[in-house]
Parts: structure tokens; sequence; C-alpha cells
């Protein structure tokens, strides 16, 4: 399960492979984004695969031991609320609950652009806000929250998530030169070895990474908009939970 500020996402996952086994569901967020309606469409996404086994959930901000520490782009109702044990509640299987940014990054390490990478490797995902993973020769460091780091005397994201183009009506040029500004300043407090790019704005690479003049190679994450569906069902199975 992958809980977002827009929508929530689910599906059964083949481990071996790293991909979905059917088709996903998705169902918009509900507006306001609080704790109980967000957990009713979560059971609602499990029950329609009859699953009854342990399930990881995303959340869009820091989890500590389960319980949510922030809370950027969801309701600020869920400050402090077990998140782990709140979808418990509600579905069958038991539950591992993680940083929905650190998901995607656990996916695309495993099975995609992150694969066999050691050294400094950063996923960062472009949409509502912008999320992060930070990997040291494969192992996570869960719960960075590099899309708030100040750029300019702003949240980075504030300015270059996927949501502040569409909010501008930016070009893709026009963007890439933000996003181009934000790393430059994580490159310069991190010095990563390898960046990868997803969210659903990786759907349309090839109209802004080429544009990125960022020293750190740049590549797509490979699972798109899935790996955060196949990097929770990876955590859930391993029990990787921060």
């Amino acid at each position: 399960m992958d809980i977002g500020g827009s929508g929530i996402k689910g599906c059964t996952v083949d481990l071996d492979a790293g991909q979905l086994v059917g088709e996903r569901v998705r169902i918009d967020t509900p507006q306001p984004s609080l704790p109980e309606a967000v957990y009713a469409v979560v059971a609602e996404v499990v029950g329609s695969f009859g699953w009854e086994e342990r399930i990881g959930v995303t959340f869009p901000g820091v989890i500590k031991k389960g319980v949510a520490r922030t809370a950027a782009n969801v309701d600020k109702s869920w400050l402090g609320t077990n998140v782990a044990e709140g979808v418990e509640q509600v579905v069958p299987g038991t539950v591992t609950t993680l940083n929905d940014a650190d998901a995607a990054g656990l996916a695309e390490m495993r099975y995609g652009a992150g694969r066999d990478r050691d050294g400094v490797v950063m996923m960062l995902t472009f949409g509502t806000g912008i999320g992060s993973a930070l990997f040291v020769d494969g192992r996570l460091v869960p719960n960075t929250e590099f899309g708030h780091i100040q750029v300019d005397g702003e949240d980075g994201e504030r300015r270059a998530s996927a949501a502040a183009r569409e909010r501008e009506d930016l070009s893709y040029p026009e963007w890439a030169k933000r996003v181009d500004r934000y790393l430059d300043v994580l490159e310069a407090g991190v010095w990563p070895d390898l960046i990868i790019v997803g969210g659903g704005v990786s759907k349309k690479a090839q109209k802004w990474v080429p544009l990125l003049s960022t020293r750190t190679p740049v590549v797509v994450a490979e699972l798109r908009n899935d790996a955060g569906i196949v990097g929770a069902a990876l955590a859930a199975a391993e029990d990787l939970g921060p």
C-alpha cells in the first residue's frame, strides 16, 4: 500500500521479480485526509485483493517505529499517530510502515536503477512534494527529508516539486532550471555518486532530465510509479521498517 497526498494505491507484488501482480487499485486520497478516512480507503483496497497476510504501508512523512512524525502533504492530525496500529485495526494482516520515498528507494536499489550500485545513492521522487531516500553502499539511511532543505530561502519542494511546475504552469525547460538549482544545493552537502529520479513526472523524463547540468549522474527510476508499492511489499516481507 502506498499512501500519497493525492492518491492511495495498492497491489500484490511478486518479490522475486519486483513486479506488481495484476492491476493496481488507486483511489483518490480523501479530502481532508484525516486518518480514519484514509484507513477506510486502505481497508477497501486491501479487501479488493482478498489479502490476509503481511502488508507494507508507505506514508508521506517521517515514520519512526510506526509513528508519523511529520505530515507535510496530508492533514496535520496525523502527527503523533501510530500509522501501523491504525491500519492493523482495519485489515486482517500485520503491518510494516515506512516513508514513501524510502520504499521507492528500496525497490529501485533491489530491482531497478540502483541495482548493484555502491557508494552514495540518492533517490528523489517528484510529486506533490519531493521525497528522498539515501543509501550508503546499499544500506538505507531512513527518513531523510531533503525536500525541505532550504533553497534560496524556501523549501526546495516549494519551488521544484512536480506540483510546483503544475501550479505555476512552468514549461519543462523552466522547471528543469529549478530542479537543477535544487540539485546543486543537495550536491554541496551530500556529494552523491548517483541520483535516481522518480515520481509521476518521471514518465516524461525525456522532456527535462537531459536538460539537467548537475555533476552527478542522474538516471530515471525503472519501476516508475510502482516503486512505492513494490518497496512497501519488500519492507513487509523482510521487516525493513524503521
